[in-house]
């Protein structure tokens, strides 16, 4: 179950530990990270190319789609893989290497139409056997992060281009959920040796990779072959794993690089070094996680009381510089599936807290708490001073190993974040659902949760209803006592000025129109 939905954005710490992650890559960093005109990267600049040079706190420890897909890499895998849908500024589901698609009349089978001529970058075709090589990977492969977003999905039939999805439940969600980041299609050829894929990517995207050191560089190139060549304008990929937050900005001043994104703690600094600052839509949320099957959160008056013990509005100040927002949901203000109803359902009211605590019988430093995290994360610090202030005591444990318990919903108190799906459905049933990966509190769900869900997938995603069915889900999945959410954090960008603006989709980063220096692009 572990890797289904990612934890938020290494700090430091957890960044140095993945760059010492091998010898070799250690050993390889040391000669190529420092000096990047030895490694190509300066040559190809000199020789008229458009080079995009990206520095990034999510560099791949898997290159595998199927492993490596569902948390935030799946951005830099979308360099090599493509899918059969993606997902456009309006967050909606447009053709990637599916031309089209359309239901049946019951709304339980899809059929998806591939392009025609399309090759993977070993030459294999890009054909409806492909995608059903991607589906039962990604379901059955012992590893995967992905079989739980797969489950509407019962069998498919492959016939030339053409891949039909047999679907266990009306669900029109599928187009919205494969747009890019679930289904990542790997050529089935070199797919059948798995562990060779997760160091040697080969997709059907609009970069083929040329050479990888494990943990700390990429080098890619274009893919003339991609079906949208004509609009990828970048002649080459030089991605890095980013060194220490504080030298990122020196690097993008220097030229080191010319993309990356930043923590929030350096954006003053990028502005003031000329630099292109921006936020990429997204639909990241950090919460704290109970586990009401365990005492003291099997008292309601207990789980009420820490939602009254947050003060949302310090996470933001303190962990995002002000390019954050306090939530109480999984969705930003503004997107179809935010439900403003819900706003401050539980305001911050330490003294409504204490109330509840001493209702359930429990005075102040009764309750004992381990919070566990799989890593020092200044959340944790916060939400040990906010409980402490009403008479719970918490103590902070680091557990490397923190995936195992939390998706076996064996801890009581956790913390999580997630950068959701391009199916608000899929991020409703994450969050909220029986088997949710992020319900520390399986199998439990908030009544009507279920119903509610089941009326999403029902309905069209163009229906004049779609909206409201929508937020009314959100609704039901909010009366959780398991998640308290808490600040959603921006996908904080910064760029040289060289670099051409991105298209603003959701969640996504989109290279498609994108030109550096004027170079590369058709004229």
């Amino acid at each position: 179950m572990p890797g289904r939905l990612t934890p938020r954005r290494p700090g430091p710490r957890r960044r140095s530990r993945r760059l010492r992650a091998t010898a070799l890559g250690a050993a390889l960093a040391t000669v190529c990270v420092p000096a990047l005109s030895a490694c190509g990267g300066d040559a190809a600049s000199a020789s008229g190319d458009a080079t995009l040079k990206w520095t990034s706190t999510y560099f791949p420890a898997h290159w595998d789609p199927v492993v490596g897909g569902s948390g935030a890499q799946f951005r830099e895998l979308s360099l090599v893989y493509a899918s059969l849908t993606r997902t456009d500024a309006e967050g909606k589901a447009v053709p990637d290497l599916a031309e089209s698609w359309e239901y049946n009349d019951r709304g339980d089978r899809i059929t998806f139409h591939l392009r025609p001529g399309l090759k993977f970058s070993d030459g294999e075709p890009v054909d409806g056997a492909a995608v059903k090589a991607a589906v039962e990977r990604a379901q059955k492969q012992k590893n995967s992060a992905l079989f739980g977003d797969l489950t509407s999905i019962a069998s498919v039939d492959a016939e030339g281009l053409d891949a039909t999805l047999h679907l266990n439940q009306v669900d029109y969600q599928i187009p919205q959920l494969l747009g890019q980041r679930v289904l990542q299609i790997a050529s089935p050829k070199a797919a059948a040796a798995p562990e060779k894929l997760d160091q040697n990517p080969v997709g059907a995207g609009p970069f083929t990779v040329t050479r990888i050191v494990p943990g700390t560089k990429a080098v890619l190139k274009k893919n003339p072959d991609y079906w949208d060549a004509e609009n990828i304008h970048i002649d080459q990929v030089e991605l890095t794993s980013a060194p220490d937050a504080s030298t990122v900005v020196s690097g993008l001043q220097t030229g080191v690089y010319n993309f990356a994104d930043i923590d929030p703690s350096q954006a003053d600094a990028a502005k003031k070094a000329g630099l292109d600052v921006f936020v990429q839509p997204g639909f990241n949320a950090s919460n704290i996680s109970l586990n009401i099957n365990k005492a003291p959160f099997d008292d309601d008056k207990v789980v009420d009381a820490v939602r009254h013990a947050v003060n949302r509005q310090e996470f933001v100040d303190k962990l995002t510089f002000g390019y954050g927002e306090v939530t109480n949901q999984p969705f930003p203000q503004g997107y179809v599936a935010y439900d403003p109803e819900s706003e401050d359902a539980y305001p911050y009211d330490p003294a409504q807290s204490k109330k509840l605590l001493a209702e359930a019988g429990y005075r102040a430093g009764d309750i004992k708490l381990d919070l566990v995290i799989p890593a020092e994360d200044p959340q944790a610090e916060i939400v040990q001073s906010q409980l402490g202030k009403v008479g719970i005591t918490v103590d902070i444990r680091i557990d490397k190993n923190w995936a195992t318990p939390f998706f076996a919903k064996d801890l009581t108190f956790s913390l999580y974040g997630t950068t959701g799906r391009d199916s608000a459905a899929q991020t409703l049933t994450a969050h909220f659902g029986p088997d949710g990966p992020l319900n520390l509190s399986s199998p439990y769900q908030p009544e009507g949760f279920e119903a509610a869900v089941a009326k999403v997938r029902r309905t069209p995603l163009d229906a004049p209803e779609y909206p409201e069915v929508l937020r009314a889900a959100t609704q039901a999945g909010l009366g959780s006592k398991a998640l308290v959410f808490t600040y959603s954090s921006p996908n904080l960008l910064a760029k040289s000025k060289s670099v051409s603006d991105l298209p603003k989709n959701p969640a996504h980063i989109d290279w498609t129109g994108v030109t550096i220096g004027g170079k590369g692009a058709t004229p």
